[in-house]
């Protein structure tokens, strides 16, 4: 029997179809094995379409699936009545919408994905959280577009999902620096490592960005890609191993 694609889910979504997914359930093989749904990554286009139909599936049957051409950037762009095709697919790491039927995601393989919403609104987000992503704004960005679409700041929630561990993130004292510069209070997100590094804790940085920002609550799933081959795409972890491709998981939230 094939295994079923796995997905996590954030109790502050609850109700709206949404869905953190991971590497389980999907056609991939080799390196890349299981639900790969990264366009770059390498792996044959027809297992990675395969893939994405069925994350899609998971969370909306049948739904359309949209998603971004990530860059590491702050930028949000909204998804209206017109679907883009793949190969249109805008440079941006956030997206959002306020129509009914289709999901949107981001991709990633150790970065954060955030999921937003505001019920009341009928509007959703995604974003893709890097650590040049998170301290450039990308979730701020999410929700200012949300707003232009009616939501209201106090009405939105979020939810950050699977991504690299401060135990498995370890970053030199210049990467800690440009941290520390932007605000004193940053320090707080690294532990001490060994000489010369330091463990910067993602998760819970992009979890602050996100309470900064006013919103009605959030909500962390603590669920490490490194540590969990069995379960999620990482891509320091590859690189680790020095293996030649990585995948990536996705994950979306939509309006029924």
């Amino acid at each position: 029997m094939a295994e079923a694609v796995e997905v996590n889910r954030a109790g502050v979504l609850e109700g709206l179809p949404h869905g953190f997914l991971g590497r389980r359930g999907g056609v991939s093989s080799g390196e890349v094995e299981g639900l790969n749904v990264g366009l770059g990554s390498g792996d044959e286009p027809a297992a990675v379409a395969e893939n994405r139909r069925r994350a899609a599936d998971a969370v909306l049957p049948g739904a359309p699936l949209a998603s971004v051409y990530q860059v590491h950037s702050p930028d949000c762009v909204m998804l209206g009545e017109a679907l883009w095709s793949e190969a249109e697919r805008p440079h941006a790491d956030g997206l959002v919408t306020d129509r009914p039927g289709v999901l949107i995601g981001v991709v990633t393989a150790d970065c954060a994905p955030v999921l937003l919403a505001d019920r009341e609104a009928g509007v959703v987000g995604a974003a893709h959280a890097g650590w040049k992503g998170a301290i450039g704004g990308v979730t701020d960005s999410t929700i200012a577009r949300m707003i232009s679409l009616g939501a209201a700041r106090s009405r939105i929630v979020a939810a950050v999902g699977p991504c690299i561990s401060q135990a498995s993130y370890e970053v030199d004292e210049g990467f800690r620096s440009r941290f520390l510069a932007g605000e004193d209070g940053n320090a707080r997100f690294f532990s001490s490592g060994r000489e010369g590094h330091w463990q910067f804790d993602l998760e819970h940085y992009v979890a602050a960005r996100l309470e900064a920002a006013g919103i009605g609550a959030v909500e962390r799933l603590a669920l490490d890609t490194y540590s969990a081959p069995e379960r999620f795409y990482s891509y320091r972890r590859a690189t680790h191993r020095a293996e030649a491709s990585y995948g990536r998981q996705i994950s979306v939230i939509g309006l029924a």
